[in-house]
């Protein structure tokens, strides 16, 4: 869910290299249908999915919920998946760009959304975690034209700890294990906070640097 999306691939004509990289003709001829796409796709189909067998006879049915949790993880194997795919194969489409970042977002909001609204999960936890994707997304594309915010170890960390906690609150767990959730649940929050702060500033640096940038340049072509 962070940098530019990695699962933005595709493939046709060239043939890949594993670990090497293709080279502009060979990216812009990427396929649309290619695996890490459709894996991302599959991400955006689960989605409702998801949500159907969460909400399913009222929402606390331990077996349905068991079923919804299976939909949730495949989901997120899948983001590492297509996310290799394309580290390796370096093929690159626009449809990829979108929909990664998309798919990541909508599973993830999804289970939020569906959680508070089942009364497992507060809404203020919901609040945080889907402001800072939201916010954190469209920073991106505020600075774009200048760089981009390359992946953090932290937003790495924050990603494992939200699919772990959310995964844990999709399962109907009692006992101490559903207390252990809730402090999965908290270091999730604790991330997502830190983390987001931390994109901010990079984004701010960046821009200040892209700015710059243009008007040396600027200044230069006019001598």
């Amino acid at each position: 869910m962070t940098g530019v999306p990695a699962s933005a691939t595709g493939g046709s004509g060239a043939k890949p290299v594993r670990g090497g990289k293709l080279g502009t003709a060979a990216v812009n001829q990427a396929s649309l249908w290619n695996i890490a796409n459709l894996l991302t796709m599959l991400r955006l189909v689960l989605v409702p999915g998801f949500v159907l067998l969460l909400l399913h006879n009222g929402g606390y049915d331990p077996a349905w919920r068991s079923f919804a949790w299976a939909a949730f993880a495949i989901a997120m194997i899948t983001d590492l998946f297509d996310g290799h795919l394309a580290r390796t194969y370096n093929l690159v489409t626009d449809f990829g760009k979108i929909a990664d970042p998309i798919a990541d977002k909508a599973i993830m909001g999804a289970a939020l959304v569906c959680l508070s609204y089942l009364g497992d999960l507060p809404w203020w936890v919901t609040g945080v975690i889907l402001f800072r994707e939201i916010g954190i997304t469209l920073m991106r594309f505020w600075v774009i034209r200048h760089a981009v915010i390359p992946a953090s170890r932290g937003g790495k960390m924050k990603t494992l700890a939200q699919g772990t906690a959310v995964g844990m609150y999709v399962l109907a767990l009692t006992g101490p294990l559903a207390t252990l959730r809730f402090w999965v649940m908290a270091v999730a929050v604790v991330l997502t906070v830190v983390t987001g702060l931390d994109y901010v500033r990079q984004a701010v640096v960046l821009r200040r640097r892209g700015l710059a940038a243009e008007r040396a340049a600027a200044a230069e072509a006019e001598r």
